[in-house]
């Protein structure tokens, strides 16, 4: 077989031990899509829009698997607030009753898999899920380009900025990096580009045109869940393109000693160390990259 015919035997296989086929998931009165909404719904509850995104659904789907679950009164939407354009999903007494129970049953079908395999063998199972899910959640990763002033760019900016002041010994202050204004990350001068897990921002990085023909990397960051998944090599990968396609033969970066991870992530992308070229009082490496080469360095 094909990588093609693995991955379909491969689905077709965990979509039928699953259940996922039955109009009834779990032995309850709903298909697993309807299950599936009220464990993100959870009990906190969630807006119908992230909800959406999360699950990739288009908004009449959605809508539809709402007002299912309304008419059997297992979930309630309504206003989040004064904003009447945002709405909430939450579950009801009856619909919370029901999660802690399709909980109970989730527990006993992940049971039943091991049940019937030697120990090695459900060592293996598990071992193997694990590995599966950690890379459908790399593949799923997309990278868009994004305004640095969008509510998910400054998520990311806003994590990335706690992140250096935890791990850099003296603390990060904003705005005493040399930080260029947001207006360099946006084209024909530059751009920024974050990363999404399933509509959820996990990562994102800059470039901005430091002189003729040379750009500069700024503000990489990628979340910790989601570290060791490649995630920044793609991030690196893609605004060097980024950079060629604003005609920047050159990239310059710097960084500092306490950031380990990053440091070996552009050593092994074809970064070499050069003297200082800027004056950010946090930077103690500091990076250049011809792309002109097909050097793309190598894997760590």
């Amino acid at each position: 077989m094909d990588d093609n015919e693995r991955i379909r035997a491969f689905n077709r296989t965990v979509t039928r031990r699953l259940g996922v086929l039955n109009e009834k998931y779990l032995g309850r009165d709903r298909p697993l899509v309807e299950s599936r909404l009220m464990f993100e719904i959870g009990a906190r509850g969630a807006s119908i829009r992230a909800l959406r995104v999360r699950l990739g659904l288009d908004s009449g789907f959605s809508s539809r698997l709402l007002r299912a679950l309304e008419r059997k009164k297992l979930v309630r939407t309504e206003p989040a607030g004064a904003d009447g354009r945002v709405r909430i999903a939450r579950l009801t007494r009856k619909g919370l009753a029901e999660l802690e129970r399709l909980d109970a049953l989730s527990d006993e079908l992940a049971r039943s898999m091991l049940a019937p395999l030697r120990g090695e063998q459900a060592r293996r199972l598990v071992a193997a899920m694990s590995e599966v899910e950690r890379l459908l959640r790399a593949s799923s990763i997309e990278l868009t380009p994004a305004d640095p002033r969008s509510e998910d760019a400054r998520y990311c900016l806003e994590r990335y900025y706690e992140e250096l002041a935890a791990r850099f010994p003296g603390g990060f202050e904003v705005g005493a990096d040399d930080a260029p204004a947001s207006g360099e990350f946006t084209p024909p001068a530059g751009c920024m580009i974050v990363a999404r897990l399933f509509g959820d921002p996990v990562g994102c990085g800059a470039l901005r045109t430091l002189a003729r023909g040379v750009g500069e990397i700024k503000r990489m960051w990628i979340a910790p869940p989601v570290r060791g998944l490649g995630v920044g090599r793609r991030l690196l990968e893609a605004l060097e393109q980024a950079a060629k396609e604003c005609r920047l033969g050159t990239v310059r970066l710097d960084s500092n000693g306490a950031l380990a991870e990053a440091l070996n992530l552009y050593r092994t992308a074809g970064y070499r160390e050069i003297s200082r070229y800027n004056e950010n009082p946090y930077a103690q490496h500091w990076f250049e990259k011809s792309l002109s080469c097909s050097d793309r360095g190598t894997e760590p």
